[in-house]
């Protein structure tokens, strides 16, 4: 059951990238909304959840908070790395991007996908009704994750086929995710500490790139109230799934 329900998971991240796919000629509107999904995402999902799974302090501070940091800076950190050795290598960079740190980070879009497959198995293994309930909210914000993933696949220069391979990747990991919950079961601490790291990473991108570009060339109204749409719409997924 857990399988055949990320299927829906499946098919929504497909139409997340399709639809980021069809919008280039308001590239700017698109930065936008992916930036405020994002920023939804982090903030009104992945952090209270991973605070809520993760209870433990250190030294006064929650640990999730501690991986929400650590995440942010490990991706400003891969970033500049990977540019440092792209530069240095003379390789071709897109706007100052290297177009490895949008593979990198579509990667960990994905691996966000598997997860979000292994919480779809766990909470079915707990019952149907939960089952059903984190199903609906996993297949309600994968159309921001397939959207996500193909923008900012894109945004760092890597061309349609590598953003199309990693959108399909996103696609099916929820669905592999489910699929691993028949043999292994995951400790909700560490899955909440996933969520907490993830989450620092997703806020790098998300405030760092995807934002100033998407104001760089057209610094209009529009382009902010697509922002404040994004995290809105994510607010109210949020809100129907509990």
């Amino acid at each position: 059951m857990a399988v055949f329900v990320a299927l829906g998971a499946f098919l929504m991240t497909l139409a997340g990238g399709w639809t980021a796919q069809r919008v280039t000629d308001r590239r700017h509107l698109v930065l936008g909304l992916a930036g405020g999904l994002m920023l939804g995402v982090v903030g009104l999902d992945l952090l209270p959840e991973a605070l809520k799974a993760v209870g433990a302090e250190v030294f006064g501070v929650p640990a999730a908070l501690l991986l929400f940091v650590a995440g942010f800076l490990l991706a400003h950190l891969v970033e500049r790395l990977l540019a440092h050795r792209q530069a240095s290598h003379g390789a071709v960079e897109h706007d100052g991007r290297s177009p490895q740190v949008g593979l990198t980070a579509a990667a960990a879009m994905v691996g966000h996908s598997a997860m979000d497959g292994v919480a779809i198995g766990a909470a079915f293994q707990v019952g149907d009704g939960m089952g059903t309930a984190v199903a609906l909210a996993v297949i309600a914000h994968d159309f921001a994750d397939g959207f996500n993933t193909y923008t900012i696949t894109s945004l760092y220069g890597n061309d349609r086929r590598r953003a199309l391979t990693m959108l399909v990747a996103d696609a099916a990991a929820p669905v592999v995710g489910a699929a691993c919950t028949t043999f292994v079961t995951i400790p909700e601490p560490l899955l909440g500490g996933y969520l907490g790291f993830f989450a620092g990473g997703l806020l790098y991108l998300a405030a760092a790139e995807i934002l100033p570009e998407a104001h760089h060339e057209h610094p209009a109204r529009s382009t902010v109230l697509c922002t404040i749409a994004g995290a809105a719409f994510i607010w109210l997924v949020v809100g129907l799934a509990q």
